[in-house]
Formats: structure tokens, C-alpha cells, sequence
């Protein structure tokens, strides 16, 4: 397990592209924190692929359709 920091770009409630150098691989699962003006939200996903040097793209794994909901709404107020 690492940690790194990264930004997110392409954000929608399906997934998203993150820029960062850290290493991941086509399928790992991965624990994104997403920093909202007025919020802070975690969410899973799974790496779907990688650009070397550049970052990794990610699709969101929800617990439930309310979850999804939540980071719709987060997404909308920016």
C-alpha cells in the first residue's frame, strides 16, 4: 500500500482521470480522496488504465446508487 497526491481531472459520478507520477496498475483497487470547496469525499474505484508519467484513469465503485447520488450532487455545486 503507498500513498500519494495527485489532481483530479474529468471528474463525473463514474470515474475520473487522476494526473500523479505514483505507480498503480490496470485493476487495482485504489481509495481516492476527492476535495470539494465545502466537502471532502472518499470514494473507491478501480484503475481502468494507466499513462506512464502522466497518471491513471479510475472508474468509481459504489456501495449503492445513494453514494453515487451524493458525489452527483457534489460535482454539480462546482
Amino acid at each position: 500500500m503507498t500513498q500519494g497526491r495527485g489532481a483530479v481531472s474529468d471528474l463525473s459520478s463514474t470515474g475520473c482521470f487522476v494526473l500523479s507520477s505514483g505507480e498503480v496498475t490496470a485493476g487495482e483497487l485504489i481509495r481516492l480522496q476527492i476535495d470539494f470547496p465545502r466537502n471532502v469525499r472518499i470514494v473507491w474505484g478501480r484503475v481502468v488504465y494507466t499513462v506512464d508519467e502522466i497518471g491513471f484513469a479510475l472508474r468509481f465503485t459504489f456501495h449503492d446508487d445513494a453514494d453515487r447520488r451524493v458525489l452527483d450532487g457534489l460535482i454539480a455545486s462546482v
